[in-house]
Formats: structure tokens, sequence, C-alpha cells
């Protein structure tokens, strides 16, 4: 959905979008389809670069905020239609930064030996608790989902020059809950609701929380920014994104930026930028990458990996 397909639905133009926002097309789900459906896809991708079977995974963790139903969870069904016949199953719900909570999660149960392999996905239909009258949201989101396999290995020296997940940092605020949110619930209204934010707040705390998580990380690693080869934020807003490489003292040509295409498309943003750096060859094995999201809640966090 490109913003001149917008443009025919509600009162804004292409020029607005793109100044405020960077985004010049989503993608939005087929009708019929859910934040499984895109789950299973992007799982099955994600097996098939790793070179193995559904058989081989002990653990799947989903991040969306947009699942299928109240229950059971979209990680079951994507584990249904992978044949994944053991280990734990279930979905987090951190909104933006959710990718990030699902990914430590995988990390310390790998760590704690309670599993080898674990699918870790990102997924939303965030068209779905869109309010297509609002132009101040619903220009901002797009439907999408990316997947990562974590694999365990034994060794390391437990510095940064280790490969894999080197820590990651995860952080909350619920005072700021009211500056994003939905105006609805399954306790409150009985319905979803839609997507009702104060962008100004949202940007404030976003750029600076997200660099505070950033020092948190290379502080906790004794990495310097400087030896970052890539940054891969949460893609939600073009000027954020540019906010966040000044603060951490990167160039623009070291952030994957997708939010252009994507539009925000909360916990799949950061998976799905990933994918895209991997698969045109910038993000190569070996070289330091740092994530890092804020979502509603409000919850953010950063994590360093080695690739």
């Amino acid at each position: 959905m490109t913003n001149a397909d917008l443009e025919k639905i509600v009162d804004t133009s292409d020029e607005w979008i793109v100044q405020r926002s960077g985004i010049r097309e989503r993608h939005i789900a087929a009708d019929g389809e859910t934040a499984a459906d895109l789950a299973i896809k992007a799982a099955r991708e994600a097996l098939i670069n790793a070179e193995l079977s559904g058989a081989d995974i002990d653990g799947i963790i989903v991040a969306t905020s947009t699942p299928d139903t109240t229950f059971p969870s979209v990680a079951v069904k994507v584990q249904a239609a992978l044949g994944c016949k053991h280990g734990p199953t279930f979905d987090v719900q951190a909104v933006c930064s959710g990718f990030l909570y699902a990914l430590s999660v995988a990390d310390s149960m790998m760590r704690t030996g309670h599993a080898r392999r674990m699918l870790v996905i990102g997924a939303e239909k965030m068209s779905s608790i869109l309010n297509w009258e609002d132009r101040t949201t619903c220009v901002l989101f797009g439907d999408g989902a990316g997947a990562v396999v974590l694999e365990a290995h034994d060794g390391g020296t437990g510095t940064a020059a280790d490969r894999g997940v080197l820590s990651t940092h995860l952080y909350a605020d619920g005072n700021h809950c009211d500056i994003l949110k939905t105006s609805g619930g399954v306790s409150s209204t009985g319905d979803a609701g839609f997507i009702v934010m104060e962008g100004r707040e949202v940007f404030r705390h976003a750029v600076d929380k997200m660099a505070g998580a950033v020092r948190d990380v290379l502080d906790s690693n004794k990495v310097t920014a400087d030896q970052i080869d890539w940054l891969v934020p949460h893609q939600a807003n073009i000027r954020i994104l540019e906010g966040a490489a000044k603060k951490l003292g990167v160039g623009m040509d070291q952030v994957i930026v997708t939010v252009d295409r994507h539009g925000n498309t909360s916990a799949a943003s950061i998976p799905l930028a990933l994918a895209e750096g991997m698969a045109d060859g910038r993000i190569k094995p070996g070289q330091l990458v740092m994530l890092e999201a804020l979502g509603a809640g409000l919850t953010w966090g950063a994590a360093l990996i080695r690739m």
C-alpha cells in the first residue's frame, strides 16, 4: 500500500507522510490472512536458511501484539504447522520491543540448558487495529513477520569476541502507558480497539531511552560505539532512526533502514530489517550488530549480537 493509495482513503498526502515519517509504502495482509500465517511463512524461510526442519527446533517464541485469537497463542499454531514435537512454545507481548524481549527470553533459556535450538519470531497484523480515518496513525503502520533461529554452542570466552547473542538489556516504565495504546481490550471493551498515540511524546522518549539502553549494552560488553558494524533499530520513524544513530555516533550508512518500504511493523520490524541486511550482503558473519527498540508500555531495550 503506497502513500498514493492512502490518499484515496484518508485526508493525507505523500509529501506529508514522507516528511514526518520517511514512509513511502507498507504491506497489508490479505483478507483472511492472520499473524500466524505471516509467522509461519517467516519461520519456514528461517529454517530453510538454517538448513533445518521443524523437528530440529526445541522451542518457539512469537512476539506479537496482534494475535489471531486471545488464545491459543500464535506460537502453537506455528509449532503445529512446522511439525515441531516438543519444547516450550508461547507468545510474548511487548509491542515494538517484543522481538528483543523474545530474543532475551530464548537466549536465557538456552544458556540454562532448556533448549538447544529455538525459533524467535516477530509477527504483526497491525492493519487490524488501525482506525483508517485517523491520518495520524493509519499512515504509519504495516503488516509483516520475520524470524531467526538460535542455536546453542559450547565454549566461548565470555567477551565480545564470541559469536551469537552477547547480551540483552530490557526496560519498562508503565507510568507512560497512556501515550501509546489501543482504545480497547479483552477485559475492558471486549474488542481489540484501535491504536491511539501521542506522537511527540513517543518521539521524545524513543531517542533518549533507546540511546540509554545502547550505552548500557556497550558498557556491559566493554565495546565502544566505533566497533559496531551495524545498527538495526526498530523501524518506527526515520527521524527516530536518525536521532538514535546520532546519539550512538554512527553514520546513517551503518543503519539498516526499511521503514520507507515497510512502515512500522512493531515486533516484526527488527527481524525484517535483519533479514534484508543479511540477504543483500551488508551484514556479514563476524560483524557486531546492535539492535534497539522502544514500544508501548513503555518498553524498550537493546541487544548486541556478533553474527
